[in-house]
């Protein structure tokens, strides 16, 4: 395989696209950090040198839509003329001219980069599959459990137009986060005939054992384990490539601690009231849980140290949670990464590190947050001489994508029951770059619904290693 590189290629990388550059289907099942976006481009780039496609649609989830534009910068090679769109439902001048630039015809290698979510759109799919109907195409879904469901919209759209591309590649650390049922429709898009099963369902049947519950007249098919996954993993062994940083990187180690988080007794009354009756007054203003999983979220809310009431007011309740944060920060040198999951807490702690620190120290990145500053918020956090030190975001905001490398600190003030989430928040600071031991802190109450989020989110990872035919391991602190 003859090839100019433009970045050099790390050994792991090198041997990905060496066993998958000329096959129509392959899944990179590449752990974040190891590079797998460059093994792409690089297999992009390859194909097109020899004529193979002339195109290339990447689906990626959207907080790193974006981010894909700057890759290419760094790794296509100065030889490969190529244009690059990012899709937008509502483009502004220079967007709309280069998606509408995509329908002239050119030598040049034509790159479309649209976000996971337009594609349940009728727009958005009709949009992709004309593009991939145009000439000979490379498809690549980046982050590819975000088609896990395949019942959703998204993916039948997608599975549609992955009949009409040429290449086909899936791309993710983690294929399995929830359930080895994960996998089908990730396989799908690749090809039926990796399955041998027609449907997901008889999919289901074949790796899951399953039996009939009733609850009251309500009746339904209940999962209580899986099977035949040597046989599941065989299948993935002829169509991917495995590459686990521990296997191919001089990363330092990760580090994992527990911070004690001390509930008040207003914290102890509501979430016991909550706990027992589905019901708190904060006050006087009354917090109901209708279901057990509402139930979930406002015991969580009250550990983390706030409430969200009946007329949707969200209020603090006094808490020793942003106290041990502060703590955590004085004991730490250098520049540290905040992941909180609600909105009430990232604003409550950027306001409180401002104040201690300054208001220039600290930057937010979540739903709030402008577009036209997330990346210079990320430049000034990677700058050794910024005064950025702390950066707070929503791991399933800034959690995907982005390197954070300048950081070998991590706290989360609060997790959720995302595997996928969690691993990819983690990797922001671990990953290609990083020459420091990187310490998680997980600030956590006793005895409360924090320990239960980890406890599943351990379970979720032994899980994924049995599928991959990996030694367990555990990635929390418990």
């Amino acid at each position: 395989m003859e090839y100019r590189f433009k970045t050099k290629p790390f050994e792991h990388q090198l041997k990905a696209l060496k066993e998958s550059w000329n096959r129509q289907v392959w899944a990179w099942f590449m752990e974040m950090g190891t590079g797998k976006t460059k093994v792409c481009i690089d297999n992009i780039a390859v194909l097109y040198d020899k004529g193979k496609v002339d195109r290339a649609l990447v689906i990626a989830p959207n907080g790193i839509k974006r981010n894909w534009r700057n890759e290419l910068s760094v790794h296509m090679p100065d030889h490969v003329e190529y244009r690059v769109a990012v899709w937008s439902a509502s483009p502004k001048k220079k967007e709309k001219e280069e998606l509408d630039q995509l329908s002239v015809m050119t030598d040049q290698l034509t790159i479309l980069i649209m976000n996971i979510e337009a594609l349940s759109t009728q727009r958005g799919a009709e949009f992709a599959r004309k593009f991939v109907f145009s000439g000979s195409c490379f498809m690549v879904v980046d982050e590819s459990t975000t088609i896990k469901n395949h019942a959703a919209r998204r993916t039948k759209n997608i599975m549609k137009i992955a009949k009409l591309a040429k290449y086909r590649r899936i791309m993710t650390g983690s294929p399995v986060t929830k359930s080895p049922l994960d996998l089908y429709s990730q396989l799908e898009f690749l090809g039926g005939w990796i399955l041998d099963q027609s449907n997901y369902y008889a999919f289901r049947a074949r790796y899951a054992v399953i039996v009939q519950r009733s609850v009251g007249t309500h009746s339904f098919q209940h999962i209580i384990r899986y099977q035949r996954l040597d046989e599941l993993q065989d299948k993935l062994k002829d169509c991917s490539t495995r590459v686990l940083k521990s296997d191919c990187l001089d990363l330092p180690e990760k580090l994992y601690t527990k911070r004690s988080v001390a509930m008040t007794p207003e914290q102890l009354k509501a979430y016991v009231e909550m706990k027992k009756s589905a019901i708190t007054f904060f006050e006087n203003n009354p917090m109901t849980a209708a279901s057990v999983l509402t139930q979930m979220i406002r015991l969580h809310q009250i550990t983390c140290g706030h409430v969200k009431t009946d007329d949707g007011k969200v209020k603090a309740i006094k808490n020793n949670r942003i106290k041990e944060l502060l703590q955590v920060l004085q004991e730490t040198d250098g520049k540290v990464i905040i992941w909180a999951v609600y909105r009430h807490d990232i604003q409550t702690i950027e306001k409180e590190i401002a104040d201690e620190y300054g208001k220039e120290t600290v930057a937010s990145y979540y739903g709030d947050t402008k577009d036209s500053i997330r990346q210079s918020i990320v430049d000034d956090f990677m700058d050794s001489d910024s005064n950025l030190r702390f950066f707070i975001g929503n791991p399933k905001t800034g959690g995907y994508g982005l390197t954070l490398t300048s950081s070998h600190t991590v706290v989360y003030y609060s997790n959720d029951y995302s595997l996928e989430v969690r691993m990819q928040s983690e990797d922001r600071a671990h990953r290609i770059g990083q020459t420091n031991k990187v310490t998680y802190v997980d600030l956590m109450a006793d005895g409360t619904i924090d320990e239960k989020i980890v406890k599943a989110l351990n379970n979720k990872i032994d899980l994924a290693s049995q599928v991959m035919g990996e030694d367990p391991r555990k990635i929390l602190f418990v």
